[in-house]
């Protein structure tokens, strides 16, 4: 496992407090002296973790008042870096994946070039089912530079969330992406597994995800049209 850097130890420790309650929306956290002191780092290690928090939606600084948490709880934002799984549970569903499947491959052309990677570079593939309340909502692909998460192999059916469980056991946090959306029709084999007519609608989203050492993900999902959703908001306009 690669060592976690102090300012992301602090992150991690925060959103995971934000997560089990422990910080409630409308909290204030702990003053940035008192985060010090907590986690024995500097001042600029607060804040940068204060910073990532921000961007990511769990908080926000309130001027003359302190870092009041943030309500997470209601769907998909797209200006924020979250997942599939993440967004079903905050809505409530029993989230449970099926048919995991993790190997060493050679990426395809598209993820070869999305990830910047050298001729016959391998890369980590999971495959997964995903089920919300018993129902399957999507087929996961997910390729990831191997450098980072060395022995993922082994976790194979250990995890439901991909994001907490790399952060949690490797430290590695996922702190930017572009997502692609299209709409297609189920193929024979998609529409067994999602349990729909062959031709039914999917939404297929792509992702090339990023941690601070660059490029680290792509990402094709295919998800039931009428079972999921997205919801954005937009402030300001260019003209």
């Amino acid at each position: 496992m690669q060592k976690v850097t102090a300012y992301m130890t602090v992150y991690l420790s925060i959103k995971k407090l934000i997560k089990e309650g422990a910080y409630k929306p409308g909290m204030l956290l702990p003053t940035e002296r008192d985060l010090e002191k907590i986690y024995a780092v500097s001042r600029i290690t607060v804040r940068r973790a204060i910073a990532m928090l921000s961007d990511e939606g769990y908080v926000k600084v309130v001027q003359g008042k302190g870092t009041e948490v943030r309500d997470i709880s209601t769907t998909q934002q797209l200006n924020t870096v979250t997942s599939i799984t993440e967004t079903l549970k905050r809505k409530g569903y029993n989230i449970t994946v099926e048919g995991v499947n993790i190997q060493l491959v050679q990426p395809p052309e598209i993820v070869r070039e999305k990830l910047k990677l050298e001729p016959e570079v391998t890369v980590y593939l999971i495959q997964r089912i995903l089920y919300a309340d018993d129902k399957p909502i999507a087929l996961m692909n997910n390729y990831l530079v191997k450098n980072q998460i060395p022995g993922f192999e082994q976790y194979a059916g250990k995890f439901v969330g991909l994001y907490n469980f790399l952060e949690n056991t490797y430290g590695v946090v996922v702190t930017e992406a572009d997502d692609t959306f299209s709409a297609v029709n189920a193929d024979y084999l998609e529409a067994q597994v999602l349990h729909l007519k062959q031709g039914a609608a999917l939404l297929r989203s792509r992702r090339i995800g990023y941690t601070e050492k660059g490029p680290f993900e792509y990402v094709d999902n295919k998800l039931v049209g009428d079972r999921y959703e997205f919801s954005i908001h937009m402030t300001g306009r260019i003209r």
